[in-house]
């Protein structure tokens, strides 16, 4: 049954992803995984094989490779039981084998500061630390799936958790656009951490939803005509406004819930880029647009490559309507973020240069990456500039400059403490004054 739930999120997802999934070697990781973790169970009372097969779901519907579904299946056997590193290597091949020890590495990290600038610092740690994106990506599910069953965890822990999904593993889920697990896990954090605001803004939401959606509905269909009318064909929909967003605009902003217009926006999805600003311009001419709302993702794309045009417009009945307009391939990337290039068929290029290419476009698309092996190296020097991090005594980070010394770590600690250095340990060693310090 478990099994089956997972090849029925493959199968939705066949069509656009871009190879087709060995089926045969996720079978194998499958009984590897639920051999080794026979015998346990999880907080909540389900057997173990539960949560590896639910993360391995949420990577199969981020159309990933049959490598990181394996990887996903084994990833807590080498850390919570008997099963080596060596036998995952062998039985499942070496790049199985490094994806799942990128995963037991991070999850050795611990969070103990909730400031920003610390929070920084684990989120750029957590992606210099792995060798693979893969690694990140399964983490995030990992995380997704233990936020969606953390009600089994004693009110503190959950509390912890929550907290290091704000502060974390949410921020980072943006970072690489991946806003579909990043929405989620910032309701399910907010949910947690404030119960009573969570279902207070849910249940005023619910009030005005159908009357909301009926008029997202109408200005649609009315759009949909006008486009169709000059050749451009679109799927037009209701896109609801996340809770924790709305949470976070009444509180950043001081307004109170009927001051937020955009609790549903338009979403208008059409065939290409062209196609974009042709439907702007339709737009434009049935409704008036708001000073200052228009915004050209497309032309400028944000760091993390996603990609819309916006704008905001006096709409039908003399109401603010918020609509974006976007390609199929936008709004994959949009959701997905660095995982919606591993979906595109290319005839000239294999999967694993898409994923490349993509990350090169994210980090400086005037380099030419030619190695997937580059991915980590590149990613710390031009994605977060070429730095280390390393702990201190008290378990917080601190973000160094590549090739800084034991010296130049007693400075950031305080100028006192760098005055006064005569010599260092590191990881427990003597180092003289002039070691090259290591994340």
């Amino acid at each position: 049954m478990l099994l089956g739930d997972l090849f029925a999120v493959v199968e939705e997802h066949a069509a656009a992803a871009a190879e087709p999934i060995d089926r045969e070697r996720v079978e194998q990781a499958f009984a590897f995984a639920c051999d080794r973790h026979a015998d346990q169970r999880r907080a909540s009372g389900d057997d173990f094989i539960v949560h590896p097969v639910s993360v391995a779901k949420v990577c199969a519907g981020m159309r990933l490779d049959t490598e990181t579904l394996c990887a996903a299946l084994l990833h807590d056997t080498v850390e919570d039981t008997s099963a080596s590193l060596e036998e995952v290597e062998a039985e499942f091949g070496e790049e199985v084998a490094q994806l799942v020890d990128g995963v037991t590495k991070l999850t050795g990290i611990t969070f103990q500061s909730r400031d920003d600038r610390q929070a920084e610092n684990y989120r750029k740690m957590m992606v210099a630390m792995a060798s693979d994106i893969r690694v990140i990506l399964i983490k995030l599910a990992d995380r997704l799936h233990n936020m969606r069953t953390i009600d089994a965890l004693p009110k503190v822990k959950q509390q912890e958790k929550a907290r290091e999904t704000l502060d974390i593993f949410a921020p980072l889920a943006h970072r690489l656009g991946i806003h579909a697990i990043k929405w989620e896990l910032e309701d399910l954090a907010f949910q947690t951490l404030h119960p009573r605001k969570y279902n207070e803004i849910k249940g005023l939401v619910n009030q005005q939803r159908d009357e909301r959606e009926g008029y997202v509905d109408r200005a649609g269909e009315y759009l949909s005509k006008e486009l169709e009318a000059v050749g451009i064909e679109a799927e037009i929909s209701g896109r609801a406004k996340h809770f924790y967003s709305i949470y976070s605009k009444m509180t950043k902003k001081g307004r109170e819930f009927n001051e937020i217009y955009d609790l549903t926006a338009m979403r208008v999805l059409v065939g290409s880029v062209k196609d974009c600003y042709g439907a702007i311009g339709v737009i434009h001419s049935l409704w008036k647009p708001l000073p200052g709302r228009f915004k050209d993702y497309v032309a400028m794309p944000k760091f993390n490559m996603y990609q819309a045009l916006h704008t905001t417009v006096i709409g039908p009945e003399g109401r603010p309507l918020e609509i974006q307009i976007r390609t199929q391939e936008m709004h994959d990337t949009a959701e997905y973020g660095i995982a919606a290039h591993w979906m595109y068929k290319d005839g000239k290029r294999r999967p694993q240069e898409n994923k490349v290419e993509w990350l090169r476009q994210l980090v400086d698309w005037q380099k030419e990456l030619k190695d997937p092996q580059e991915f980590a190296a590149t990613l710390k020097a031009d994605l977060f500039e070429d730095e280390v991090f390393v702990f201190t005594p008290k378990g917080e980070v601190k973000s160094l400059a590549a090739g800084a010394t034991p010296l130049d770590f007693a400075y950031t600690v305080h100028t006192d403490v760098g005055h006064r250095c005569v010599g260092a340990k590191v990881n427990g060693k003597i180092v003289p004054l002039h070691y090259e310090l290591q994340s």
